[in-house]
């Protein structure tokens, strides 16, 4: 995986670009990587409705659950699914919209500044080895387009939104995740 620093596009995954972005604040570098989790409807996997949802063209018919969520407008840079395919919706030089209200080290709108990856699960749910290598060799590939983003600049929505949300969760591994990467600098 490498992200091409002329459009911001990732070489090697899935595109399946979202209308639901819009240009970061001018001068704005990225500089902090916000973990996620997603599925639709929620607890279950696979079906497409994480795509056609962060497209703008989730079918409200086909789950009663969509009804809630069916006009928002939402997307993450990323998706990786349980299988570890990994889909782009947003050029990383583009601000997706996945973190709403937030703070990080005391700087609000993490929107601004942040690439958002979801990883298809729940917060108590364990992700799979395939999304752990996908997500190591993705943060590998941001980490090297975007230097800012250090071990110190990755966090969880959980950490920027408390109180307002809890993924990616407690099912998430972070000392696996870290060791992954450090393992691959060795």
């Amino acid at each position: 995986m490498q992200i091409n620093n002329q459009d911001g596009w990732c070489d090697g995954v899935n595109h399946c670009p979202s209308p639901h972005f819009n240009e970061r604040p001018a001068g704005e570098a990225v500089s902090l990587l916000v973990i996620h989790n997603i599925s639709l409807p929620p607890g279950e996997f696979g079906g497409g409705h994480v795509h056609t949802f962060f497209q703008g063209h989730l079918d409200l018919n086909l789950h009663p659950y969509f009804a809630d969520i069916v006009a928002l407008k939402v997307s993450a840079h990323f998706l990786v699914e349980r299988d570890g395919a990994v889909t782009q919706f947003v050029s990383c030089l583009k601000r997706a919209w996945h973190a709403g209200r937030s703070e990080f080290a005391g700087r609000p709108e993490c929107n601004d500044y942040s690439i958002g990856i979801e990883l298809e699960g729940t917060d108590d749910l364990a992700f799979t080895s395939a999304q752990y290598d996908a997500l190591q060799q993705l943060t590998q590939a941001l980490q090297r387009a975007y230097p800012a983003i250090t071990q110190y600049r990755i966090t969880g929505h959980e950490f920027i939104a408390p109180g307002r949300k809890t993924d990616p969760g407690l099912a998430f591994d972070w000392q696996r995740y870290f060791r992954s990467l450090k393992e691959a600098q060795s």
